[in-house]
C-alpha cells in the first residue's frame, strides 16, 4: 500500500510537470521572449511583469486544470493521502512562483482560490465514483443466508 501510495504522488506529480510544461508553451507562443533575452532573474521579472491580463486570465484555468488533473490521478492510483500530497506539494510550488515572480495580485489571489477549488473537484470526483460503484456492488450482491 505505501508503495502504491509513493507511486500515486510521483505520478501525480509527473502528469502535473507535463500539464505545466503545456501551459507554459502555450505561453511562451502568445507572449515569447525577447530576442535578446538572457534568462536573467531580472529579464525573467521583467517578462512576467509585461504579460497581457488576457494571457494570464487564459493559464489560470489551464493551470487549475493542472492541478486537477494531477490530483485526481493522484487519488484515482493511489489514495486520499496522496492527492492530498500532490496537492501540497504543487501547492508549495505556486507558493514559491508566486513569491518570486511579479504577478498581479488578481492573479495570485486568482491562483489561491482556483487551486483548491480544482483539488476539491479532483477529490470529489474521485469520492463520487468510488462511492457510487460501492453503492452498485451493495445492490447487485444478494445478502448471505
Amino acid at each position: 500500500m505505501v508503495i502504491r501510495a509513493i507511486l500515486a504522488v510521483f505520478i501525480g506529480l509527473v502528469v502535473a510537470f507535463l500539464l505545466v510544461i503545456a501551459v507554459e508553451l502555450f505561453s511562451a507562443v502568445v507572449h515569447p521572449f525577447p530576442a535578446d533575452f538572457g534568462g536573467t532573474e531580472d529579464e525573467v521579472c521583467a517578462h512576467v511583469e509585461k504579460y497581457p491580463a488576457w494571457v494570464l486570465a487564459a493559464v489560470l484555468p489551464m493551470w487549475a486544470m493542472a492541478v486537477f488533473g494531477s490530483v485526481w490521478i493522484a487519488q484515482k492510483i493511489g489514495d486520499l493521502i496522496a492527492s492530498l500530497m500532490v496537492a501540497l506539494l504543487l501547492l508549495i510550488a505556486v507558493g514559491f512562483n508566486q513569491w518570486m515572480l511579479p504577478y498581479p495580485i488578481w492573479f495570485e489571489v486568482a491562483n489561491y482560490v482556483a487551486f483548491p477549488l480544482a483539488t476539491l473537484g479532483a477529490i470529489g470526483i474521485n469520492r463520487t465514483t468510488v462511492d457510487s460503484s460501492w453503492k452498485e456492488d451493495r445492490k447487485t450482491k444478494s445478502p448471505s443466508p
